[in-house]
C-alpha cells in the first residue's frame, strides 16, 4: 500500500479495533511516577494519534500510555506537497508533516469525553502554529496548556520538530530560558501537571548539556529522547528529500547515544525526573535495551509501521519470557 494511503487509513483501523475489543491491560515492569501508574512501560510517540481520536484503540491494543498530538492552538493543515515516505528494507520513515492539527478546542472536546479515570496515563504533545512568530511562540504553548489542563496527565513541550520553520531555535540557550520561564509564569493556578521537554537528536553533546541544565533550572520534570532527525547522516543511502525528518532504524544509535549522554550529564540530578526513550526502537530487544540504559518509559512510532499495532503484545510476551528464562 502507498505510504500516504497507509498514513490515512491506519487511524480508521485503530478506531475500529478499539470499538470491537475491550481495553486490555498488559502488565510487565509496572512503574509509578508523580502519582501516575503505568502497567507497562511502552507507549505510542507523539505524531501517531494527532487529534486524540484513537485513544480507545491504543488502550485495546495494550499500550502502557498514550501521547496525543502534536496539538496546536488553531487548526492547521501542516505542510503542503509530499509529506510522508518509507523505506521498508532500511526500516526508515520520513515526514515533513508540519504539525497538522484540528486545533486545541477539538482535542479538548475529545479528551473531555473519553473514559475516566484514564485507563492509562495520557500525555499531550503541544506545539505552535506555523504562522506564530518565534518571539510569540510561548503564547501558543500556554494556550494549549490552559485549554487541556485537567484533561491530560502530562504535557510534552515540542520545540524539536524539524518541520516547523525556526522552531528548533527555541532550543538555543539565548531563547530557551525565557521561553520556559514565560510558560511557567503563565501556568493556571494550582497547576501540578508535569511538563516534559522533547529534544532533537541533531544537537551536539555540548548543546544537549546546556538544554538539560537550563530546563532543569526552569522546572522541567522530564525529557523525551528524541525527535526525528534532519541531519544528512540520517538519510545516507536513502532517497528521502533533504528537508523533513527521518525516524526508524537510521536514528537508532543516535537516539540511544543521547539517552546515555543524558544519564551521564544529569547524574544524581536525574532522581525524580522522567526519562522517555524514543527513536529507532524497532524490536522487543530494543525496548529493553533502552530501559537497561536508564529510560523509565519507551515510545514507538516507526515500529508500529514495520511491525504492526500488535507490537505491544509481542513486547509483553517477550517480557514474560525474559522472566521465565
Amino acid at each position: 500500500m502507498p505510504t500516504s494511503w497507509s498514513h490515512k487509513l491506519s487511524p480508521l483501523a485503530i478506531n475500529l479495533y478499539g470499538r470491537m475489543w475491550d481495553y486490555q491491560t498488559l502488565t510487565w515492569m509496572p512503574f509509578s511516577w508523580r502519582g501516575l501508574d503505568f502497567t507497562n512501560r511502552l507507549g505510542i510517540a507523539g505524531g501517531v494519534d494527532k487529534n486524540a481520536t484513537q485513544i480507545g484503540g491504543w488502550w485495546s491494543l495494550g499500550a502502557g500510555f498514550v501521547e496525543i498530538g502534536t496539538v496546536t492552538p488553531l487548526a492547521q493543515a501542516g505542510n503542503m506537497g509530499k509529506r510522508v515516505d518509507r523505506d521498508i528494507p532500511a526500516q526508515a520513515l520520513w515526514n515533513r508533516l508540519g504539525f497538522p492539527s484540528l486545533g486545541v478546542d477539538y482535542v479538548a472536546e475529545k479528551l473531555a469525553n473519553i473514559y475516566k479515570p484514564h485507563f492509562t496515563p495520557i500525555f499531550a504533545n503541544i506545539g505552535k502554529n506555523q504562522a506564530t512568530p518565534l518571539e510569540l511562540a510561548h503564547e501558543d504553548y500556554t494556550r494549549c496548556i490552559n485549554k487541556l489542563h485537567g484533561l491530560v496527565d502530562a504535557f510534552v513541550i515540542n520545540i524539536s520538530s524539524p518541520n516547523t520553520k525556526g522552531l528548533r531555535n527555541l532550543l538555543d540557550e539565548k531563547y530557551l530560558e525565557n521561553f520556559l520561564k514565560f510558560i511557567k509564569e503563565k501556568l493556571p493556578q494550582g497547576f501540578a501537571t508535569p511538563l516534559l521537554l522533547k529534544l532533537s537528536p541533531d544537537m551536539t553533546i555540548q548543546e544537549l548539556e546546556v538544554v538539560l541544565n537550563v530546563s532543569l533550572l526552569q522546572g522541567i520534570e522530564g525529557w523525551i529522547l528524541t525527535n526525528t532527525s534532519s541531519s544528512s547522516n540520517s538519510r545516507k543511502n536513502l532517497s528521502f528529500p533533504e528537508e523533513g525528518g527521518v525516524s526508524g532504524r537510521p536514528i537508532s544509535e543516535v537516539s540511544r547515544g543521547f539517552l546515555k549522554s543524558t544519564m551521564d550529564i544529569l547524574g544524581d540530578r536525574r532522581s525524580g525526573k522522567l526519562i522517555v526513550a524514543v527513536g529507532g526502537v524497532l524490536s522487543e530487544e530494543d525496548v529493553f535495551d533502552r530501559i537497561d540504559l536508564g529510560a523509565d518509559l519507551v515510545q514507538v512510532y516507526s515500529s508500529l509501521v514495520f511491525n504492526g499495532p500488535f507490537f505491544f503484545r509481542k513486547v509483553n510476551d517477550y517480557a514474560h519470557l525474559k522472566v521465565l528464562i
